[in-house]
């Protein structure tokens, strides 16, 4: 597929999921003029349109696997299982959220906070970039690219930890929650932590045993997230 065709692709799945968390922002939290969520929904439209045109100019291999179905053959079944209930439990999310913050009104949090959040939320999905730009197959799917002859990628922050695209996601994980003021979407984060850290160590074992020199690969860096911390 074109990298024009590609990006088309990927502007379609963009209005879709737009369309998807406006509607559950809006319509639960009941209030068209919510600000934060304006702000919420800026971010991810300019985020996705940039990666977009960034990995249609520079990688388009990796948008094409970014485009990808969420089960795909190589995939083991934990995996697919583990991505339907991350789709669930995201959605489900910002249900809650649009019922404490908006709605409800059951947190009260400051200006400052959304601001800290907003601003975590963008450094988040910028280290991502930052993640593609150094490696090639980051597909949002655990399988071994042989038909892309995927090997270990070990520079970058990758020579400093093992999984810097989840690290990443901590940044927009932490910080949506606080840009859209609800303390009880930041609790919710806890599960998050938990099916990431948990997906990570199956990841790793399937790494060990499908993709060549990962083994080694996993002995020489150390940390998985955050170094000196996990």
């Amino acid at each position: 597929m074109s990298p024009a065709k590609l990006f088309a692709r990927l502007i379609l799945q963009l209005v879709v999921w737009t369309a998807l968390m406006g509607a559950l922002l809006f319509g639960v939290g009941g209030d068209w003029h919510w600000p934060q969520a304006w702000a919420f929904i800026a971010i991810f439209v300019f985020g996705g349109i940039g990666f977009g045109l960034w990995l249609a100019s520079n990688d388009p291999g990796l948008l094409a696997q970014r485009l990808g179905s969420l089960a795909q053959r190589g995939q083991p079944l934990w995996d697919r299982i583990f991505m339907i209930g991350a789709v669930v439990l995201w959605l489900t999310w910002f249900v809650v959220m649009a019922l404490d913050a908006e709605r409800e009104h059951w947190s009260d949090m400051p200006v400052w906070l959304n601001t800290i959040g907003g601003a975590l939320t963008i450094g988040g999905f910028l280290f991502v970039l930052r993640v593609f730009r150094e490696n090639s197959f980051a597909a949002p799917v655990i399988r071994v690219q042989n038909e892309r002859a995927q090997y270990v990628i070990d520079t970058g922050p990758y020579a400093v930890v093992r999984h810097p695209m989840y690290a990443g996601a901590l940044g927009y994980i932490f910080g949506i929650p606080l840009l859209l003021g609800s303390w009880v979407g930041l609790a919710m984060t806890a599960i998050f932590l938990a099916g990431i850290a948990w997906r990570a160590r199956g990841e790793e074992q399937f790494l060990i045993r499908d993709l060549p020199g990962y083994a080694d690969y996993a002995n020489r860096v150390r940390w998985r997230f955050i170094p000196y911390v996990w």
